[in-house]
């Protein structure tokens, strides 16, 4: 599962949705268009889409996916995006297509019409494979498996690296000081782009008025030029912001030129620079550099895992690399660019690779390697010594005084056992949404929660809310038993998002039984806000003669009862 709900325009996608979710895309002005692609291989598009950038045919906005048929199964490797907005993919097969913005022929095409749905780029193309796109503002360049590179769109400044600032309508090679060379990495600013050779050198051409090719002046360039600042460096990735350049060398070393005005440099400073500057990042070798031609924000990740980020941060400027709590620089951009784009492509690992807590979660309840196991109710709940004692108090004692690999549970049912050991390995309150849920608590007021259901009102009988609210009331119990304070605030949520004018008097005296203050206050303010109707339940009728008698002297104070 790909991890995007960090991004706004993925808020409304259901969970089964986004579980789908193997590569994605945030682009656009406010970010909020996105594209993604399901484990399927099915590409979907949302956002505003602005230009047609979505590629559905239409200048229809939609909050709801929609399937871009052309795309799906394409295997997109490498996807880029302009301002314009305007999309472009190369595919597994080498294949690029373009769609969106097209005002300065920057689809490559030959035309300036908008594409509204995604079309192959043929020009020059057809007998090449290209395995990498990379858009300005409004110019798009691709690198094929040759290691050539071929540039088309808008070119005021020369970024597309003809030898004029004419705009270019369909893909023409980079050529002039690329020619016999072999490049491995291609990026765009605004109006610049840059190439790093296979030799290590690093090339520029295009808008350079903020010194971002790095050339020690401040000169457009029409055609590449080779940065000699950085000869006998050996620089293997480069990445553009809106105006800056950041590289990184084969020692994981990071060197960065440009505009600088809100520290995006890195040098401590907001001082341009026009020639490439070491940044010092606390001897940290950077295996990853990150920026985004949309913003003026850069990041890079260490090789122990750490993540820096400075530059535009939400506003304000970083002018040194600052330590995040971050494990992605795809996180930084997430969290702290304007706007919140994607810098490059989400893609989610291809192999079967679960972090910690998803591993934990998958052995739950597995006995396969499982050292444990408690019978409740005739039933077995498979688990682990080593992880009950280092999550549970209760169980650190219990299981230090024990070396039995089989414990039976009589004060609980398994339903609520089962959902207190789930919450051990998950964090999280898991219960089946079901009406027959099965003994509550052992020697309990109700045997069964329909039991309880049914003498609170027949008319809940059904609700599969109620039951489960009442199967937390269960699990609370446990929670105060064995003095787990989260899981008792947990279960207190839960409850209190289940309440109604049926069950609040069951619900109230529950929380008086089990000591939750916050969940009592609660309780009774529903009560005395619902008056009328709750004073009207069975389970009012039948509430303890003491409970009522406080529930009264309570709500009277509270000025339930004045005219």
């Amino acid at each position: 599962m790909l991890d995007v709900g960090k991004w706004p325009v993925f808020a409304l996608l259901p969970p089964e949705e986004l579980r789908l979710i193997r590569q994605a895309c945030v682009f656009g002005s406010a970010a909020n268009e996105a594209l993604y692609v399901t484990v399927n291989d099915e590409v979907f598009a949302l956002g505003t889409n602005c230009s047609g950038c979505l590629g559905l045919g239409d200048l229809q906005s939609t909050i709801e996916p929609r399937r871009i048929d052309v795309l799906c199964g394409k295997k997109i490797v490498s996807l880029s995006y302009g301002t314009g907005p305007h999309v472009v993919i190369a595919t597994a097969d080498g294949e690029v297509y373009a769609w969106g913005h097209n005002g300065y022929s920057q689809l490559g095409n030959g035309t300036t019409n908008h594409g509204l749905t995604p079309a192959l780029v043929s020009t020059n193309l057809l007998s090449k494979r290209v395995t990498e796109v990379a858009c300005g503002s409004h110019h798009t360049i691709a690198l094929t498996t040759d290691g050539e590179v071929y540039a088309w769109g808008y070119n005021n400044s020369g970024q597309v690296g003809s030898g004029s600032t004419a705009n270019q309508p369909t893909p023409r090679r980079v050529s002039s000081c690329l020619q016999n060379k072999v490049v491995v990495n291609i990026a765009c600013g605004q109006l610049c782009s840059m190439a790093v050779l296979d030799n290590g050198e690093i090339y520029g051409w295009g808008y350079n008025c903020n010194g971002q090719l790095g050339l020690g002046n401040n000169g457009n360039q029409q055609t590449p030029c080779r940065i000699a600042a950085l000869q006998g460096v050996n620089i293997v990735q480069v990445a553009c912001g809106y105006a800056h350049t950041l590289a990184l060398t084969d020692e994981g070393f990071v060197y960065a030129w440009g505009a600088n005005s809100y520290g995006q440099l890195g040098t401590g400073n907001k001082s341009n620079q026009a020639l490439p500057i070491q940044i010092n990042t606390d001897k940290e070798r950077i295996v990853e550099v990150a920026a985004c031609h949309t913003s003026h924000t850069s990041a890079a990740k260490t090789q122990s895992g750490q993540v820096l980020m400075w530059g535009q941060c939400r506003g304000q400027a970083v002018a040194s690399p600052h330590l995040t709590h971050f494990s992605s620089t795809d996180d930084v951009f997430a969290c702290f660019a304007t706007p919140a784009v994607t810098w490059h492509l989400l893609s989610v690992d291809g192999d079967d690779y679960l972090t910690v807590a998803q591993s934990l979660k998958k052995e739950f309840d597995s006995p396969e390697i499982s050292d444990l196991k408690f019978l409740v109710d005739g039933k077995c709940i498979h688990v682990h010594k080593a992880l009950l004692k280092i999550r549970c108090e209760h169980f650190r004692a219990l299981l230090n005084e024990t070396d039995q690999d089989a414990i039976e549970i009589h004060q609980f049912s398994y339903l609520v056992y089962r959902a207190f050991l789930e919450y051990l390995y998950t964090d999280t309150i898991n219960l089946p949404p079901e009406d027959a849920i099965g003994k509550v608590r052992h020697g309990s007021q109700f045997s069964t929660a329909k039991e309880m259901l049914q003498q609170v009102s027949a008319q809940v009988l059904n609700r599969i809310t109620c039951a489960f609210v009442f199967v937390c009331a269960g699990l609370l119990d446990l929670a105060t038993f064995y003095r787990e304070t989260r899981l008792k605030r947990l279960c207190q949520e839960t409850i209190k998002r289940g309440i109604s004018e049926e069950n609040a008097i069951t619900l109230l005296s529950a929380a008086v039984k089990y000591e939750a203050r916050d969940l009592e206050e609660f309780c009774f303010k529903f009560c005395v806000n619902h008056l009328t109707a709750v004073t009207q339940t069975q389970a009012f009728a039948d509430m303890d003669h003491d409970l009522l008698k406080n529930f009264i002297s309570k709500a009277s104070r509270y000025g339930a009862f004045k005219n």
